[in-house]
């Protein structure tokens, strides 16, 4: 009878994955050996691997120029980052090394698109797309950047009053894009996104305020919905309602000559993940051709905007197994050293999957369990909601400590979870460190950042630290 933790998942799933795969009993990801990490920095730990960002970058790149070359697109591509996924400098750093573009939604990250550019790091003439309402502050940072003219600025017009604004503080011609307010799906609470111009309102919207203003230069039509790019025919009907807009502006407005389709490219959250990026990118560009095509209309630039692909699957999480408390006949609980509520805040406000798997151990028999945090609320938990399938890991044996790992929560988990801050019941921040890989290929690890301590939590909180 096969009973060990490794016989559960060679029977469940295909099993070595481009990156992971074992050592004896121990767990590798993309060839780091996560026990030699633990034994060196402990638990709670984060990481990210940096060289993951610019991998997912280059995959992308290559598979829209191996559809438009197929396909003989006209149009360019062009791939930008959604700084809200991860605004840490190490993050962009890398990103930026591989010839990309900026999509900014906050006044604060215009100091750092400009921090990256007066550094050297984002090169001249990038296009910088400045999406989301537009509150006074991002608005006169937007101004600061079109008035450098250093880089290529183009605000995603979200309503009309927020393009007065802007025109009223720079007595230059500017670029715009217009955003479309998409419908969302029936599950959804409401219709129509709360961002951009409804779809019928969008042509009028142009004749009547930008046709004859000649300082304004309408470039590119924003197009996003929640669910992610997805082979689905709600997505598909959302395209070609898209694409009927655009065709429609396309005659009427000259200057526009791009398409964006946001961002949504999946990652990949469970080993059973199964996700044709080449297809979709594939049939994206047929539909847009198509359309140009019938309309007699130029095929637009395209530009993305990835955020979670980017960066998402470079990172991690470590937790050891420190007590399993049996509550009654069917539930054992195994407490981890840290928490899902304040350090993977998505498993609990929308119960996010991440691929789960132990560290260590995987020769030995295993359980069904679930997984508790240490907070004192009842939602700090992990259990088959947010999994793909029931937990399992290797029987918690006192004496010898069961490590598990979250992968693939680069995006959105520090930033959500108020990254050096503090968290509830004052549960600290896991120590973060960053792998790179030097020029030999050899694995290279620095530390980000320590793990809090009550000195960090007392002196946020206010008291008098002697």
């Amino acid at each position: 009878m096969r009973t060990k933790y490794l016989d559960l998942i060679d029977q469940t799933f295909d099993f070595p994955q481009n990156e992971f795969n074992l050592r004896e009993d121990r767990l590798m990801f993309h060839g780091i050996d996560l026990m030699r990490l633990i034994n060196e920095h402990g638990t709670p730990l984060k990481f990210n691997y940096l060289p993951q960002i610019s991998n997912n970058i280059q995959r992308a790149k290559g598979w829209f120029r191996e559809a438009m070359n197929n396909l003989g697109y006209a149009g360019n591509y062009y791939y930008s980052y959604c700084t809200k996924s991860s605004h840490f400098s190490f993050i962009l750093d890398e990103v930026l090394k591989n010839d990309v573009h900026i999509e900014t939604s906050s006044a604060f990250d215009v100091d750092i698109v400009k921090n990256l550019y007066n550094s050297g790091k984002l090169a001249k003439d990038s296009f910088v797309i400045c999406n989301g309402f537009k509150p006074k502050n991002y608005i006169e940072g937007i101004v600061d950047l079109i008035n450098e003219g250093n880089l290529k600025v183009i605000p995603v017009v979200d309503n009309t009053q927020e393009l007065h604004e802007i025109l009223a503080r720079t007595d230059k011609k500017i670029q715009v894009g217009i955003r479309i307010a998409s419908e969302e799906e029936p599950k959804f609470e409401f219709y129509t996104s709360r961002l951009g111009i409804r779809y019928r309102e969008i042509v009028p919207f142009y004749k009547a305020i930008l046709q004859e203003n000649p300082r304004v230069e309408v470039k590119m039509l924003h197009f996003f919905i929640n669910t992610g790019i997805n082979d689905t025919a709600y997505y598909w009907n959302e395209l070609t309602k898209c694409l009927r807009v655009y065709s429609d502006l396309k005659k009427v407005c000259p200057s526009l000559d791009s398409l964006n389709i946001g961002g949504g490219f999946p990652i990949k959250k469970s080993l059973a993940f199964d996700y044709d990026y080449a297809y979709m990118v594939r049939e994206i560009l047929t539909q847009i051709k198509r359309v140009c095509t019938d309309n007699d209309i130029p095929e637009p630039n395209i530009f993305t905007e990835f955020g979670s692909f980017t960066v998402g699957e470079s990172g991690g999480a470590l937790f050891s197994v420190i007590h399993q408390k049996q509550q009654n006949d069917r539930e054992k609980w195994n407490m981890i050293d840290s928490s899902f509520m304040t350090n993977l805040p998505d498993t609990w406000a929308i119960n996010q999957r991440f691929i789960m798997l132990p560290i260590n151990r995987w020769n030995d028999d295993y359980e069904r369990v679930l997984l508790g945090g240490l907070t004192c609320d009842s939602d700090d938990y992990y259990n088959s909601e947010q999994h793909s399938n029931a937990i399992y890991l290797p029987k918690f044996d006192r004496n010898q400590v069961l490590y598990i790992g979250f992968f693939n929560t680069g995006a959105y988990q520090e930033t959500i979870g108020g990254f050096g801050g503090l968290k509830h019941c004052l549960i600290p921040e896991p120590k973060h460190i960053l792998i790179e890989r030097d020029e030999n290929g050899k694995l290279v690890t620095s530390v980000f950042s320590n793990e809090q301590t009550a000195t960090d939590f007392m002196r946020i909180l206010g008291y008098q630290i002697d």
